[in-house]
């Protein structure tokens, strides 16, 4: 049978939801009462104001019927306003900064995997993409970085404000030889300068810097290593310390740079391929620059929902430190798989790190779709929810400020972009979200691309109280939030 035009597909879709619902035994009412015990409970869900165009199934969820009857197509939101869209690619981090001379930008990588995804990002140029924001409604690409690492830097791309650096590894999801590249982007961010590209790196995947920016660190996952490098002088970046046997993800620093914050996935040799989470490590003798540096383990720490931690973001409130810390993913285990219920979706969590030797979990940042319950039943038929690398599940979370902030913007894959209110960090709420799906034959360059696929960590416009990401299917949004959500910013306009 050969299915053509959008009311036919209709119709299908239509008729695969019943049937599922018809094969499976599940109720809408089965799936919304399913809270999944064994896990922490999801974070109360947001309470829209005017203009909102919410989800119609539980927190989270955008379900093959929205599909079927064409509700997919008007997106979702709560609480949030588009401001504007470029591009029609993404990857996994976007930064915002503002140079010497008052020009603001937008660093964004373009693409999740290179090189397959080389033919649908091709039309729009491959690489990091510069955009002049100095007009957040109507961004503007002014430059593509196309060195080596920008090329596929995959989660590598990060900056330093105080030095104005922005750096990358040339990466994939396994691995890929550490070529290192760093701009200069504190002269005029509109032209990022290329001031090197060297082996020292050693291999790529994630990375995190200093925050003097005078240390810039890379970790590999396949190849489970960590090194680091003096950038003291960015022209001529060495390497000063090399270990490997460990398996790290994402690398967060301390502000005085002499404590490490890693998302450990560890070398496990059960049926989860995550046995790490979170560990603490002294790394101030990288710091001071004492010769053959030496790193001690100060703390580990794991949950029992975890899945593949991502990164841990420090900050404090009210003179305390925290970590702002993420799961990617459902755990990829050999129990049957991420896509199985029994998978558990890790999320985020708030971690209390008052005392580094004690780290503690406090809090958690999750939907109800990442509860086993609803995993369980026909949210199992949704567009891209067994996809392994895409699904229900976190991926980056990021901060718009590292003292007392009020507000966490997480890209939650599926589920888009969401917000939530840390005022109290042991009992966070979520305050509102903004959702664009691709549709089946829309406008996408790439004829898989199906559903949302919220990948990047956000960055922050503060004054104007809006916040950026990327969706890998469709491009770089400019979103407002509404409804007093805002206020969590709170930072006043530029005259």
């Amino acid at each position: 049978m050969v299915i053509t035009g959008t009311a036919a597909l209709r119709r299908l879709l239509v008729v695969l939801v019943a049937l599922a619902l018809a094969v499976t035994g599940v109720t809408v009412s089965g799936v919304l009462s399913a809270q999944g015990d064994s896990l922490p409970a999801a974070t109360p869900a947001a309470e829209c104001g005017p203009g909102a165009r919410p989800e119609t199934a539980i927190q989270g969820r955008v379900p093959l019927a929205d599909y079927a009857s064409g509700r997919v197509s008007q997106g979702y939101r709560c609480n949030t306003r588009p401001l504007a869209q470029q591009g029609t690619t993404g990857g996994f981090k976007v930064h915002r900064y503002r140079d010497a001379s008052g020009h603001t930008c937008a660093f964004y990588d373009s693409t999740l995997l290179f090189p397959k995804d080389v033919l649908y990002n091709a039309a729009e140029g491959l690489g990091v993409v510069v955009l002049d924001m100095s007009k957040p409604g109507k961004p503007r690409k002014v430059a593509t970085l196309t060195s080596p690492a920008m090329l596929s830097p995959h989660e590598s791309l990060v900056l330093n404000e105080e030095r104005g650096l922005l750096a990358a590894v040339l990466g994939n999801p396994f691995t890929n030889v550490g070529i290192l590249d760093i701009y200069d982007v504190r002269t005029n961010c509109l032209k990022p300068k290329l001031l090197s590209s060297t082996d020292t790196a050693v291999l790529g995947h994630e990375s995190g810097f200093a925050p003097d920016g005078k240390t810039f660190y890379a970790s590999s996952t396949g190849g489970q290593t960590l090194a680091a490098v003096d950038v003291s002088d960015p022209r001529k970046p060495k390497r000063i310390f090399f270990q490997s046997g460990v398996n790290y993800h994402g690398l967060r620093l301390s502000p005085d740079g002499r404590t490490m914050y890693v998302a450990n996935i560890g070398n496990p040799s059960g049926v989860r391929l995550s046995s790490g989470g979170l560990r603490i490590l002294d790394v101030s003798e990288i710091q001071d620059r004492k010769p053959n540096p030496r790193v001690r383990i100060i703390a580990n720490l794991d949950w029992p929902e975890g899945s593949l931690p991502q990164v841990a973001e420090p900050f404090t409130k009210k003179g305390r430190d925290y970590l702002l810390e993420v799961d990617e993913f459902a755990d990829f285990g050999l129990d049957g798989g991420p896509t199985q219920s029994s998978a558990p979706v890790g999320a985020a969590r708030i971690i209390d790190i008052e005392d580094p030797a004690n780290p503690k979990v406090v809090s958690h940042l999750r939907l109800a779709v990442h509860q086993p319950g609803a995993r369980a039943g026909d949210q199992q038929l949704d567009p891209g929810a067994l996809i392994p690398v895409q699904g229900y599940a976190g991926h980056y979370c990021s901060l718009p400020k590292t003292r007392n902030p009020k507000i966490v913007g997480c890209s939650m894959i599926l589920s888009g972009l969401r917000l939530f209110d840390i005022r109290d960090v042991e009992n966070p709420r979520e305050v509102a979200y903004f959702n664009e799906p691709t549709v089946p034959g829309s406008s996408s360059l790439n004829p898989t691309a199906l559903g949302a696929f919220a990948m990047s960590a956000p960055a922050w416009d503060r004054s104007r109280r809006a916040v950026w990401y990327t969706d890998a299917n469709k491009g770089f949004f400019v979103v407002a939030l509404t409804n007093g959500v805002g206020k969590l910013l709170k930072k006043r306009r530029p005259r």
